[in-house]
């Protein structure tokens, strides 16, 4: 005989408890304080597994006891894979512990990656690779502050200064951060975490770091003109300060231990106001002047680099305009290109013949003309590269014979063939470097 079955008095259904957690929390039944400013809420983060189970029962719970829908957006975040996209399971052994990655590479680091590979409706292919690319990131913004640190002793603060008064590249990275700003908290807005961390990232690093530090040296360096020395200074700690307030949310550990060395008396950074866009500091102008000014640079960084120039080799260069405006805004940029561009000595004129012996970049209508004679030895670079091609075409020759198998192909897993087609694509690239390389060496009379 089967026996009388009963439902056990004291056990609550998870997910029917779970149903209730929006207004539960804050007292309910009871019409607390919490519940009247709380309820409802503005978000949920959640993972698209329990839409059913969860997310509904809420909304359904909360339409029922409290007459209110309990959230007004559903986040739905990514799963965490590892870097085949294979489910992480301590059975498989390819799960990555957070603790050992903070113990490592550090929470900034590990919160950072999570933030960057975070795309909607894609997973986070996780690898340990990853997270110590940006550790290097934090050692960059640790470097950044130690140089802005060491300039700004002798910085007794704000003083007022006329646009005319900062220079081109000070007026540059105050667009650019101001343009960063408008795109970081476009992106948190609609939950783009990834295209936040990107943007912030990108202008951290080339914005401010690779361009603007090194452009402002002679400024900070210069003992005549104090003027030109306090503008940099100026632009330098609030550049610095709101590009550490928009990298606070994504890496809270080592902004606020900058922040705390860099301000006396403005408190903790997690509590100063999240930086919003200002019109005054749109600079169309000084944009698309330093844009010139940079294209120029890495154009003669680029022939040094494919003719395998030491970056420590002073050079010879011209660049030829064909209109005034572009000429005076070459000229305006003078100091900027010899100085970045590590040149002894730069001639800039108005439709130039192409020097004798000398290497060709364009920059839109301007040309860019680097003199190669005791520079290099042309004998010698054509016969690297050319020994150098000759072994590419022998690589190329083989990734492409194993892509063109059609048993290999059929045979072969995804990630195999994927890894096979993006080395076929990276020696093609490496191989249109060297033809350009071996033409530029070719065309030089």
């Amino acid at each position: 005989m089967i026996a009388a079955l009963r439902q056990d008095e004291d056990v609550l259904d998870t997910w029917f408890s779970s149903a209730l957690w929006p207004f539960s929390t804050m007292g309910w039944p009871d019409k607390t304080q919490t519940l009247e400013t709380f309820y409802p809420t503005s978000l949920l983060v959640t993972g698209f597994d329990i839409i059913f189970f969860w997310v509904a029962r809420m909304i359904m719970m909360g339409l029922y006891v409290m007459k209110k829908v309990p959230f007004s957006d559903v986040y739905l975040h990514a799963l965490v894979r590892d870097e085949k996209g294979e489910k992480m399971s301590k059975s498989s052994g390819n799960s990555v512990n957070p603790l050992e990655m903070i113990d490592k590479y550090g929470a900034d680091a590990l919160r950072f990656t999570l933030a960057a590979f975070t795309a909607q409706g894609r997973d986070v292919k996780m690898s340990e690779e990853r997270i110590k690319g940006y550790r290097h990131f934090v050692n960059k913004i640790w470097n950044a502050a130690r140089f802005s640190l060491m300039n700004l002793e002798d910085y007794a603060g704000e003083t007022a200064l006329e646009r005319e008064e900062y220079s081109l590249c000070d007026r540059w990275i105050k667009d650019s951060l101001n343009s960063t700003v408008a795109d970081v908290r476009k992106a948190l807005d609609e939950y783009r975490f990834n295209d936040a961390a990107g943007r912030i990232y990108q202008f951290i690093w080339h914005e401010f770091c690779d361009w603007y530090l090194e452009l402002i040296k002679p400024a900070l360096y210069d003992k005549q003109s104090r003027q030109k020395k306090l503008a940099a200074q100026q632009t330098l700690l609030s550049v610095l300060k709101t590009a550490l307030q928009l990298l606070h949310p994504f890496m809270p550990f080592v902004t606020e231990e900058i922040w705390q060395k860099l301000t006396t008396d403005e408190g903790c950074i997690m509590v100063s106001k999240f930086p919003e866009q200002d019109d005054s500091l749109r600079d169309e102008d000084a944009r698309g002047r330093m844009e010139i000014v940079k294209n120029i640079i890495n154009s003669i960084r680029n022939i040094r680099g494919v003719m395998n120039i030491s970056p420590s080799k002073k050079l010879k260069a011209l660049v030829s305009a064909s209109d005034g405006d572009m000429l005076s805004i070459i000229e305006a940029g003078r100091d900027y290109i010899r100085d970045i561009a590590k040149l002894e000595d730069l001639a800039i004129e108005q439709n130039a013949r192409e020097p004798k012996g000398s290497a060709t970049g364009v920059v839109g209508s301007v040309k860019v003309y680097v003199l190669l004679e005791g520079v290099v030895d042309i004998a010698a670079e054509k016969a690297r590269l050319e020994k150098e091609m000759k072994k590419l075409d022998k690589d190329l020759g083989f990734v492409s014979k194993k892509l063109g198998n059609r048993d290999f192909m059929e045979k072969a897993s995804g990630d195999i063939v994927k890894k096979e087609e993006s080395k076929f694509r990276d020696l093609k690239k490496k191989n249109a470097v060297l033809e350009d390389a071996l033409d530029r060496l070719c065309n030089i009379a």
